[in-house]
């Protein structure tokens, strides 16, 4: 029957009855997603606890991978061309993961934090951080490599600099790992919206936005993939002086999907970028990450510790990250805690409840374990106010905070310094939440270069991976994910 015979009326109710038809069918296979999930999700707990191999099916395994985790507050310092990250990335022994979270990599002035955020401290630290990863075969030279150059002296442009670090050749590829298959199941466009409203947040031009418009065409114009560098850069993000940047082993790349990050400002007001958290979700096989890496609040007064405590219940209270597709195949959390790997780095301040000249007396005599009982952070976590159910290795490193610049002396044991002295404390941590991941080492590194010194952890993580669902002519095989920009936040 032709609706334009029929008067409005009779068009508005056909209309209705056709719109309500379609919400229930939405309806169904919503219930479906959801039962599917729930299934999924309680074999994933299961095969992710200390007990995998009994319960593990016969088609998924675990593996277990290196993940290198530094945090690093640079204050406010640009790098200088003749920084060496290869003894702070430990590339002698090398990991299957890099995730590096900086904070202040700018002055936390009004103007960084007001108006707009300078970019060119991170471009410059993620080409250091390039030249190490992937260091170029003998007799090619930096230039060529891309590792140096005008790249770097110039004023490098971010997004340019992002692409040249990706295997992929800086392109815009979907972010759903689901197959084929489950996409004709359970309806293309489902997934493809998701996609879509992940484009629309990116630093894209007209062009890339056309790209990215048809969803799945998008492989079409690519770029040879740069065969000598061992590691990609999958996720770079800033927030003022935070700057969390992710990089991979390149043949792990297309296991890896899902990625999306959420920032939340913590700072002046409780509303501005000086202080908060950046957090990057992914999955990497059938197992789900979540790194967090935060700044906050400082102050040693009495009390500023409860500050920070409520820092992390609204970052674990707000941080939401966009939904996507749900199958059968992949549970992806939208939470912090449903995540099944979780580690959260960064300069969480807490400080050492001693007066200074206490403080001192035990940092001359090394007595780490005197000092931990007035870890600000020990006190909290044990008393249940804050990380509750997290872990962290057991620290035999001096306190990281606060050196005077270019030195091993804490400032305030000189003249000069006196002014801007603060008790020594462990500022910059490391801990982590869930099964399947265990510490191999937490120290700290001996860079002069701030007032902070860098703190580094290495991990073998466990990961189920799915033997049917990765095996060569799949849909998945070849699957990348799109890289979020260095972006402004608004």
């Amino acid at each position: 029957m032709s609706l334009g015979n029929l008067d409005r009326k009779k068009k508005s109710f056909i209309q209705r009855i056709f719109t309500a038809r379609e919400r229930h069918g939405r309806k169904m296979i919503k219930n479906s997603f959801d039962s599917s999930v729930a299934q999924s999700k309680a074999a994933l707990e299961s095969s992710s606890s200390r007990s995998l191999g009994p319960s593990m099916s016969s088609d998924h395994h675990v593996q277990s991978f290196r993940v290198f985790v530094a945090t690093w507050n640079v204050g406010g310092t640009s790098p200088h061309t003749s920084l060496n990250l290869d003894d702070f990335l430990q590339v002698d022994n090398q990991s299957d993961i890099y995730v590096l979270g900086f904070q202040e990599i700018v002055p936390l002035n009004a103007g960084n934090v007001l108006v707009i955020e300078d970019n060119e401290p991170a471009a410059k630290w993620l080409a250091l951080i390039n030249q190490s990863l992937n260091k170029p075969p003998n007799g090619v030279s930096r230039r060529m490599a891309g590792l140096g150059g005008s790249l770097f002296f110039a004023k490098p442009s971010l997004k340019k600099i992002s692409k040249t670090f990706r295997t992929d050749g800086g392109r815009k590829l979907k972010t759903c790992n689901c197959s084929t298959e489950l996409e004709r199941k359970h309806s293309k466009d489902f997934c493809f919206r998701c996609q879509q409203s992940y484009i629309s947040e990116g630093d894209l031009s007209s062009d890339e936005e056309e790209d990215g418009a048809n969803g799945y065409d998008i492989l079409e114009n690519s770029v040879p993939h740069n065969n000598q560098m061992k590691y990609s850069l999958i996720a770079s993000k800033q927030m003022v002086g935070i700057f969390v940047t992710i990089w991979v082993r390149k043949e792990l790349v297309q296991h890896i999907g899902h990625l999306r990050i959420c920032c939340i400002s913590r700072g002046i007001m409780g509303c501005l970028g000086n202080k908060g958290c950046i957090s990057v979700r992914f999955s990497l096989h059938q197992t789900t990450f979540c790194f967090i890496c935060s700044h906050l609040a400082s102050g040693e007064k009495e009390g500023d510790e409860l500050r920070r405590n409520l820092d992390v219940i609204e970052i674990l209270k707000s941080t939401q990250f966009p939904r996507i597709c749900r199958t059968s195949y992949s549970r992806v959390p939208e939470k912090i805690l449903e995540h099944d790997r979780i580690i959260w780095l960064g300069d969480l301040n807490y400080r050492i409840a001693l007066s200074y000249s206490d403080t001192r007396k035990l940092l001359e005599a090394q007595n780490w374990d005197a000092l931990l009982n007035k870890d600000q952070l020990k006190i909290e976590r044990e008393a249940g106010r804050v990380f509750k159910g997290w872990r962290e290795g057991k620290i035999y490193f001096a306190p990281t905070y606060k050196y005077s610049y270019n030195s091993d002396y804490y400032t305030g044991e000189t003249k000069t310094s006196k002014k801007k002295r603060r008790t020594p404390a462990w500022c910059d941590r490391i801990l982590w939440h869930g099964n399947g991941i265990r510490q191999l080492s937490y120290i700290r590194g001996e860079f002069r270069f701030s007032d902070h010194r860098p703190v580094c952890a290495t991990f073998m993580v466990d990961v189920v991976v799915n033997s049917n669902g990765f095996k060569k002519g799949s849909s998945n095989y070849n699957m990348k994910i799109e890289i979020e920009e260095l972006l402004p936040t608004n």
